[in-house]
């Protein structure tokens, strides 16, 4: 601290003043306490010289600081404006995404980019506000650079450095990928010996397809260009790998060739890939039983051969679902006749196998029956019967027969009895297509190559929905579409950010144990926000919850004190750079 000597005509007055800087390294200063005029300091300390006493007071008051933590007692002037233009509230939840980032060691990786193509604009801060951004606030790339001074720190770039960043980054995804790959095992186990694989797609609001942006059927039922994304994840539920494709690109071999490149690129050999049926196609299937590798996949019931089909509904010849149950030996094993069966109260699981040979490839079927299940499908089918009975009754409210939907128990009739084109169409329950349908509830089909217990099996299968789980989360809470880009490198950077954010989210949701789910954990992130106080510090605008204290415990800070100093502050933006 240091005393500020103010001249003016009539007077000489002192002050107390220290020199600050705030978080984004602008130096200021600030009055720590007035000390009068000379004339007043003679009065409270007779026989002084003033400027030699404010000096002393002044070293003081250093003495005393450096000895204590003293309280901040911060004044508010009731009748002065706030300053215009001037933003006050920020958002700290980012912090905990800006440390995965350093953990991921992304700021080097932007920095070797950097490097090898020589441009001059700041690689790295325009990835970390994509990725920041696209978790808090997913909007545009546009409505992100209009956003980036809600966060704490500068983050302001040029619009067209961003967009350059973005053909730059979908050059070099295959490499960011790999990097961040072999980062992450330093922060969490990755279960590498079992793969997820699934696709989705992705659409524009726009009407001409061109590139990637092809008309194909949208899994959202929309009238509008898609792309096509397949992703694959690890069994410890985190983002492996992904590619993007056209919207009319058959789903089946877009497998392949990214498999081909984690084998490559990942250096893995040995694992088990999981797939639904629409992606279990004959070749995926005969190429993941090369090598160490195997799949397991759900396989349709109603797609099997028939005599497959009449073995898999056959009532006899099932077993209890139990590990405890299993046997070798097929004296001692309890057969099960789903006909003796108390259909309207059982819970248990029963199951049959057997091995088929087709077309060169040898594989495992399990069947699984659920009555719990089939007491589902049963009950959401006869709502949806009642729904299609009421559009029965007021046929204009008939649409497109889609699978899934009531209009697919609808028989119409177009023409009469004589075969002439009817001048009013008729409509009726198609009973025999509800007959049909139910034959197939409470049953499910896997397919395999391993030599694992249909539990085992099962159980790898049933864990499919954290990848379906990881798409809707890429739709919903970080909004991937509507995607605003028209180049296909730049679309393909947007899917890379995306991918980057949703390891980043996952790898926080695993560090604080899966405590919170994905609703809560974003939105915790989103309303950690502060109120500035310039030359003091930060005060947390945000509620304190069982979230926030994991979060703090876990990364080893703290944001929600009644006020956080300035330097506070800065020793927290210095530590989550720490690629721990």
């Amino acid at each position: 601290m240091r005393i500020k000597k103010s001249v003016s005509k009539n007077s000489v007055s002192y002050s107390v003043i220290e020199n600050v800087r705030d978080i984004n390294g602008k130096s200021t200063t600030k009055v720590i306490e007035a000390l009068g005029n000379e004339q007043q300091i003679r009065e409270k300390h007779p026989g002084v010289d003033p400027e030699e006493w404010a000096r002393a007071y002044a070293k003081k008051l250093t003495e005393d600081a450096k000895k204590k933590s003293e309280t901040i007692i911060i004044k508010h002037d009731p009748n002065r404006s706030i300053p215009k233009g001037k933003k006050r509230s920020f958002n700290v939840g980012y912090l905990f995404i800006k440390s995965i980032y350093h953990q991921l060691k992304l700021d080097v990786i932007c920095k070797n980019i950097s490097d090898k193509h020589h441009f001059t604009y700041d690689l790295n801060k325009i990835l970390a506000l994509l990725i920041y951004m696209r978790i808090l606030h997913p909007t545009s790339k546009k409505g992100t650079l209009e956003r980036a001074d809600e966060l704490l720190e500068s983050h302001a770039t040029e619009k067209q450095h961003m967009y350059r960043a973005l053909d730059i980054l979908a050059e070099e995804s295959d490499v960011i990928e790999r990097a961040v790959y072999n980062n992450s095992m330093a922060i969490v186990e990755r279960k590498t010996e079992l793969l997820y694989y699934d696709c989705t797609n992705f659409y524009f609001e726009i009407e001409e397809a061109i590139g990637l942006k092809q008309y194909g059927l949208s899994k959202e039922n929309r009238p509008n260009p898609i792309v096509q994304m397949g992703l694959f994840m690890d069994g410890s539920g985190l983002p492996l790998a992904f590619s993007i494709h056209p919207g009319n690109q058959n789903e089946q071999p877009t497998l392949k060739p990214l498999e081909k490149r984690i084998l490559k690129d990942f250096e893995l050999s040995k694992f088990v890939v999981c797939t639904d049926a629409g992606l279990s196609s004959h070749e995926n299937r005969l190429y993941n039983s090369m090598g160490d590798r195997a799949f397991v996949t759900t396989q349709s019931i109603k797609k099997l051969k028939k005599h497959l089909k009449d073995w898999a509904l056959d009532s006899s010849g099932w077993q209890v679902a139990d590990a405890k149950q299993v046997t070798t030996d097929k004296k001692k094993k309890r057969w099960i006749d789903l006909d003796d069966l108390k259909l309207e109260t059982d819970t248990q699981v029963y199951y049959k196998e057997r091995w088929i040979n087709e077309n060169g490839l040898e594989q495992k079927l399990i069947v699984t029956f659920s009555p719990k299940h089939k007491r589902y499908q049963a009950a959401i089918r006869e709502k949806q019967i009642e729904r299609a009975q009421k559009k029965v009754n007021n046929p204009s409210q008939i649409e497109k027969k889609r699978a899934n939907t009531p209009d697919r128990f609808i028989q119409s009739t177009h023409v009469t009895k004589d075969g002439e084109i009817a001048e009013k169409s008729s409509h009726t329950i198609n009973v025999a297509k509800i007959d049909e349908e139910a034959k197939y509830d409470g049953f499910y089909g896997v397919c395999t190559n391993l030599e694992s217990t249909p539990e085992e099996i099962v159980k790898i299968n049933r864990r499919r929905w954290e990848i379906e789980e990881t798409f809707q989360i890429l739709k919903s809470e970080m909004r991937t579409r509507p995607v605003f880009l028209q180049k296909d490198e730049r679309i393909k950077a947007h899917f890379l950010v995306c991918f980057l954010s949703l390891l980043s989210y996952r790898l926080i949701e695993k560090k604080i144990d899966e405590s919170a789910t994905c609703c809560e954990i974003i939105q915790t992130l989103r309303d950690m926000k502060v109120l500035e106080y310039t030359n003091e510090g930060y005060v947390p605008t945000y509620t304190r919850t069982d979230v926030t204290d994991k979060l703090h415990d876990v990364f080893g800070f703290r944001t929600d004190t009644e006020i956080v100093t300035i330097q506070k502050m800065k020793k927290i933006l210095k530590q989550v750079k720490k690629q721990k």
